[in-house]
């Protein structure tokens, strides 16, 4: 089309004009920075849907003192800018997480492989998937929870912010790590009987105290701290840890469950810093050991994580930071889906009376089959790593990473693109159990070389 000559524009070219002028303006900024070097904006959006909304399982009945969030940072001046976001959601999926990346990166001034965005997978929260949205609505479905109306607020929302707080940045001149154990949170939900099959599950709540006594299981213990520090003055917190963060739900009232509460506490003892909580690979990781499902426990959780967060905090080393420290990978994988997929039984099942449970299973199928890619990604701070990975990962995949390089610090955020759900090991697809099942997995056992090929790329050092 060719540009509008003159005086007399119409809307559409006023708002084309208007969209360039956004654009180079987040050139400019971008260009600036990488004169001045590093410099960290920081963003905050409310997450909190409103009442009638609904969420994964409930509608919103009323609204709690701590309400969700959307957050992140968004790190300039070392090539292209680079966007870290968690979201307290219980997840982000298919065309709904490729959407909050563009958005996100439109906002920034950066591509989408540079943007990563994290659900923390608390339940009394939404989901998001405007691809399975598009389905229900083409077939007639009710769309429940894969409504994106709000969702779409919230991005508009987090656009707005996001262009707002890069003028608003802040010079960073060191980074800082540090990490401690989390005690008597953690524990593995799945538990294995003499033949190696999983003979019971631990869920997030146990109520059965025998369950409860079995051994803590495979977990990562430690909670992973990186900060960034103008000077003397931290700017943002990021905090990693592995499990999943329920203590109970279905409360019809949206909140952080207990790792929000933590992060609220940790906040509030740091105030000069932005707080930002990723869930790491905690897929087959829950706190059924130490959670009974009582309301009071949901504070003793938070307590604990928080005591860990602070040990971490007070164990941070700082090092000097400037953009040749910083680094960002990209290493797009295509995941293998799960043999029970089935395009035509999903399609008889999306037109018959259980419809809504084809729709996210058949997007997904749909993606695969298109030969969508997924980013797994990795940024580089000196001598650390953190890992961008999809979906509900089992907890080896995490301490794989961390064996892989134990020259290097090492974080993960798991829970990025939702549409696999959980991605067990390979051996996990044989042990049985819930998470491997077809009703929660929706990738095949080859995931795994898939996955650690891909993760050892990310780690190696060219």
């Amino acid at each position: 089309m060719s540009p509008p000559i003159g005086r007399h524009l119409d809307a559409g070219a006023r708002r084309s004009g208007a969209a360039s002028l956004i654009v180079g303006a987040l050139v400019f900024i971008a260009g600036t920075v990488q004169a001045e070097g590093l410099r960290l904006a920081v963003f905050d959006v409310d997450a909190t849907p409103p009442m009638g909304s609904m969420m994964a399982y409930d509608p919103v009945k009323a609204r709690g003192e701590l309400g969700l969030r959307c957050r992140g940072v968004v790190l300039l001046g070392a090539d292209e800018p680079i966007v870290l976001c968690a979201v307290d959601w219980i997840g982000i999926s298919n065309e709904g997480h490729d959407v909050f990346r563009q958005t996100l990166a439109e906002a920034a001034g950066t591509k989408p492989q540079r943007v990563a965005v994290h659900a923390l997978h608390q339940h009394d929260a939404p989901e998001c998937d405007f691809g399975t949205e598009k389905l229900l609505c083409e077939n007639g479905l009710p769309l429940g929870r894969y409504e994106g109306t709000f969702a779409r607020e919230v991005l508009e929302r987090l656009k707005a912010v996001v262009r707002t707080a890069l003028g608003e940045s802040k010079p960073v001149t060191h980074f800082g790590l540090g990490q401690a154990e989390v005690k008597e949170v953690a524990s593995n939900r799945r538990i294995l009987g003499p033949d190696g099959k999983v003979r019971a599950t631990r869920w997030t709540a146990t109520v059965d105290p025998k369950i409860r006594a079995e051994p803590e299981g495979v977990i990562d213990p430690m909670v992973s701290l990186m900060s960034f520090w103008n000077g003397e003055r931290p700017v943002a917190v990021l905090s990693y840890y592995a499990t999943h963060p329920q203590s109970y739900y279905r409360t019809g009232i949206p909140n952080p469950d207990f790792p929000g509460l933590a992060r609220f506490l940790r906040q509030q003892q740091v105030l000069d810093a932005l707080h930002v909580h990723f869930t790491g690979a905690g897929g087959n990781v829950g706190a059924g050991k130490y959670n009974d499902g009582s309301h009071e426990t949901r504070w003793v959780l938070a307590q604990r994580l928080a005591d860990g967060m602070k040990r971490a905090w007070e164990t941070t080393e700082k090092f000097p930071l400037t953009p040749k420290d910083v680094g960002w990978q990209v290493e797009p994988v295509a995941l293998p889906p799960a043999a029970h997929l089935k395009e035509a039984e999903l399609e008889a099942t999306l037109r018959g009376t259980n419809g809504v449970d084809a729709a996210a299973p058949l997007v997904w199928l749909k993606r695969c089959q298109a030969g969508h890619r997924i980013d797994l990604t990795c940024l580089r701070l000196g001598k650390a790593r953190v890992l961008h990975l999809p979906g509900e990962l089992f907890v080896e995949y995490q301490l794989a990473a961390k064996q892989m390089r134990r020259d290097l610090f090492i974080a993960m955020a798991a829970y990025g693109d939702y549409g696999t759900e959980y991605i067990g090991t390979a051996i996990g697809y044989e042990q049985g159990g819930y998470e491997t099942g077809p009703r929660a997995s929706n990738v095949a056992p080859s995931v795994e070389a898939v996955l650690v090929d891909g993760i050892r790329k990310l780690l190696r050092d060219d």
